[in-house]
């Protein structure tokens, strides 16, 4: 029996400030390479599509904001079993609109280490059931490290990890009937490997990774005659693959695929009952148009399909990085 239904939603993310010395913008000015510099802003796009690769120095901090919309229709079935005996059954659909805002500040810590804090504003509609909800999502706290100093033209690796709250509305807290989560319920520790390269004129990049849900207690749910009081999240892997080609040095195209598969869950009752779900399998085919705005500024485009039942059946995505500069001069008070 499902009770509840999981969705994996994937992003396209940030663009990234690029600052170089006099001596290195003297050395750009006397290059006549073209694949050199072909290279350049192959590495420029694929920092600004996919931020899971991208490391800044020490000392740099960065703010990016994007926007993702997905849409999920399906049915759900739901039952009620008193001694092994089925009491009640029913057959619901389901549409449900997720709308989400999300603020993502990285800091350099040092040179190969790139600290994260990420913070979702969700908004839910199901259009079947009339219910909606909007607030805080799960904050999420990420790092980046990178092992080896990157070589131009060579594979680069970056080890990630990840640390996911439950600041968000929890689905086994609310009351189903009046509001939607906007949370998992429990926090998750993640942990994973990116690698990618360039291999003229395409940018190739493929990543892989962990999850595992830290199990909830003292929940004390009322589903129908029964009491929820214990969650045990199944353990999920996600992978991804892909390439980020440069058009011009102005607009780019990223496509890419990326998926995850998540054990059965258990759900334990007061009453000692426990129900397992079935695993789920996602998959989502991504398409991302970047765009220059400016010598700095990169803004995505991006549009996904899901690929299987468990996944969205579209995404939406918008990114783009914040000035953090402007926002100082603009709030901050000027030193006497």
């Amino acid at each position: 029996m499902r009770l509840f239904s999981f969705s994996t939603i994937f992003l396209c993310l940030y663009g990234a400030n690029v600052a170089a010395d006099v001596s290195d913008a003297r050395e750009a000015l006397t290059k006549s390479d073209n694949d050199a510099s072909q290279e350049k802003s192959l590495e420029e796009v694929f920092e600004a599509t996919e931020n899971n690769y991208s490391l800044m120095k020490k000392g740099q901090t960065s703010l990016n904001y994007s926007l993702s919309y997905s849409y999920m229709a399906d049915q759900r079935i739901e039952l009620e079993v008193v001694n092994s005996t089925i009491r009640a059954f029913d057959v619901n659909a389901s549409a449900t609109h997720n709308l989400t805002n999300n603020f993502s500040f990285d800091f350099g810590y040092l040179d190969n280490l790139t600290l994260g804090l990420s913070v979702p504003l969700a908004s839910k509609y199901d259009t079947a059931e009339s219910n909606s909800n909007a607030g805080l999502g799960d904050v999420s706290i990420n790092a980046r490290w990178q092992p080896y100093a990157y070589v131009p033209g060579e594979l680069s690796r970056t080890v990630t990890g990840s640390f996911k709250t439950k600041t968000g509305d929890s689905p086994f807290r609310t009351i189903s009937d009046k509001r939607l989560p906007t949370g998992s319920g429990y926090y998750t520790i993640s942990g994973g490997m990116s690698v990618n390269k360039v291999v003229d004129p395409v940018m190739l990049f493929g990543s892989g990774s962990v999850s595992y849900g830290i199990p909830e207690t003292g929940i004390n749910q009322v589903n129908g005659s029964l009491v929820l009081s214990e969650v045990r999240p199944g353990v999920s892997t996600a992978f991804s693959g892909g390439f980020a080609y440069s058009l011009s040095y102005d607009v780019s195209l990223t496509m890419s695929f990326q998926g995850s598969y998540t054990d059965k869950a258990k759900y334990i009752f007061r009453t000692g009952e426990e129900v397992e779900t079935s695993s789920v399998m996602s998959g989502v085919l991504n398409f991302s148009l970047g765009v220059r705005m400016s010598p700095k500024t990169i803004t995505n485009v991006g549009v996904g399909f899901g690929m299987t039942e468990d996944s969205p059946d579209i995404l939406l995505s918008l990114s783009m990085p914040i000035n953090m500069n402007g926002l100082k001069a603009k709030f901050l008070p000027a030193s006497s």
